[in-house]
């Protein structure tokens, strides 16, 4: 039922620390790690456990997986015979139920292949729109777990098909939480931070992560996406934010500061946001570099749009950094097109230079009209043949 609690199968707590064992701050790869095995143990994910220790660089616990592997066989067989007693003494919604819960413990223990496989068979026997949007929900928990794009993609796009046909209020603001974390993994601030947004307040998928990291995803993203008047509105005065930021101070602080253009501790806490929120998401960190280079981006051109020109040495001042690092940094982004200033050494100064809007609007109707009237030639000399 919607209403009912989705249990975290697949748990994605454990991909979450698999990234943290590998390839997170160096200062708590091995509590990780120790923490991940005893998860794997305890929830005997044989199939997942050797990639895992591969991945960790040991050798995996013969006797574990000896033992993991027993319990899964048993777990199996067990499923097995009731499916098989089910099919000769009772309906098909039962028969359907057990085939959920194979798919469910597969999924738990970490064999993909086989749970995607077991959740397509049980689709076929799912009676109701909402057993199917549910499968629908375990499948995109499992492309998640394993952060399969196409598996994720194809499965995001049947469940707005089925929600379409008439999904339940609680499955459709579901499906935004489970959409609003895949565009933020693929790098589509704007789309995530719109769907961030709309489901704060109706967040209810504690089985994808709890509340208040999913306000701290939404700040995050919605920084980098949103226009300073939004930042205010949907942010900075959110009830369901304001909650949450008054346990993260240092993530209030980022917001705050480059809203109230306190750009030197804006800077000092971009590279505190780098270390303690981007390079432990397995979500974000890939996108680290990108995220704190664009950050730098919206800071200087939020400045520049106050002067018309300006010291490099005020700037540097204002950001707390070197002159020498402003004037490498802008010259970097305005030689990409993406500042419009210009830097003049000689004097020190950086000159805005806005795009004239009335200007280009006026060069556009006179291009559009050159073109119109040499369609409008071309065609009276048609006509007078």
């Amino acid at each position: 039922m919607s209403d009912e609690v989705v249990p975290k199968i697949p748990n994605l707590e454990l991909a979450d620390l698999r990234y943290l064992a590998v390839s997170g701050p160096m200062a708590g790869r091995e509590a990780a790690a120790q923490k991940l095995l005893k998860g794997i143990f305890e929830s005997n994910m044989a199939p997942w456990y050797p990639s895992v220790c591969e991945d960790l660089g040991v050798s995996p616990d013969a006797t574990e997986l000896a033992r993991m592997k027993e319990e899964n066989r048993k777990a199996l067989e067990g499923f097995a015979t009731q499916l098989a007693d089910a099919e000769e003494s009772l309906g098909e919604v039962e028969a359907g139920e057990l085939l959920v819960k194979k798919a469910q413990y597969l999924a738990e223990i970490g064999d993909k292949d086989e749970a995607v496989t077991a959740y397509r068979v049980a689709n076929e026997k799912a009676v109701t729109l909402g057993q199917r949007l549910d499968i629908v929900f375990a499948l995109l928990r499992i492309g998640l777990f394993f952060f399969d794009t196409d598996l994720i993609d194809r499965n995001i796009k049947k469940a707005r098909s089925l929600i379409e046909e008439g999904g339940d209020w609680d499955r459709r603001n579901r499906l935004k939480s489970y959409e609003a974390v895949y565009l933020m993994a693929i790098r589509d601030f704007k789309g995530a931070s719109q769907l961030f947004l709309e489901s704060l307040s109706t967040f209810t998928s504690t089985e994808l992560m709890d509340y208040a990291d999913y306000v701290k995803f939404a700040v995050l993203v919605g920084t980098i996406s949103l226009p300073r008047v939004d930042l205010k509105e949907k942010l900075i005065d959110s009830p369901e934010v304001l909650e949450v930021l008054a346990q993260a101070p240092q993530l209030e602080n980022f917001l705050k500061s480059l809203y109230d253009c306190r750009y030197a501790k804006f800077f000092e806490l971009l590279a505190v946001m780098e270390e303690t929120q981007l390079q432990t998401s397995r979500f974000l960190s890939v996108h680290g570099r990108y995220y704190v280079r664009e950050l730098r981006i919206i800071a200087y051109a939020q400045l520049l749009e106050s002067y018309r020109s300006v010291t490099l040495e005020s700037m540097a001042t204002s950001f707390g950094v070197s002159q020498d690092f402003i004037d490498r940094d802008l010259s970097r982004f305005i030689a990409a097109g993406r500042l419009n200033c210009v830097i003049d050494k000689v004097n020190g100064i950086v000159e805005t230079n806005r795009p004239d809007v009335k200007n280009a609007q006026y060069q556009t109707c006179i291009k559009q009209g050159d073109i119109l009237l040499n369609r409008v030639q071309k065609l009276s000399r048609v006509i007078n043949l």
